[in-house]
């Protein structure tokens, strides 16, 4: 993708493309509701956890929440661990607050205080 700078309509640069934050696999690993349950039980852990810990908070066979914690930890918002036999999860918190943080910054920085879009829309 192109790094450089575009101009926007106003003359103004535009800010770094926000589409080179939002990995797309990023976001397919949060859009699944079984995903979203494994990320808030392992967050509330205070350790690492089995998948067969795991999949205890999810009403889905163990092998699909295998597959749910591979996808999740390919996105790298997880961390596996193998202890012996056994893999253990745990999520990436500074990772996963790091890139949050990163997409947050460059959607202000795209248009702060840029109520453009507020004024062009009518209140009913």
């Amino acid at each position: 993708m192109n790094k450089r700078k575009k101009s926007r309509k106003d003359g103004k640069k535009c800010c770094q493309p926000i589409a080179e934050l939002m990995e797309p696999r990023f976001f397919k690993a949060l859009s699944d509701p079984n995903r979203i349950a494994i990320l808030a039980r392992l967050s509330q852990c205070c350790e690492p956890c089995t998948v067969g810990q795991v999949a205890e908070c999810c009403p889905v066979d163990i092998s699909v929440v295998s597959r749910h914690l591979s996808m999740l930890r390919e996105a790298g918002i997880l961390d596996a661990r193998k202890r012996g036999k056994e893999v253990y999860y745990s999520v990436r918190f500074p990772e996963l607050a790091r890139t949050l943080r990163e997409m947050a910054d460059a959607i202000e920085a795209c248009c702060p205080n840029d109520n453009s879009i507020s004024r062009g829309i009518k209140n009913e």
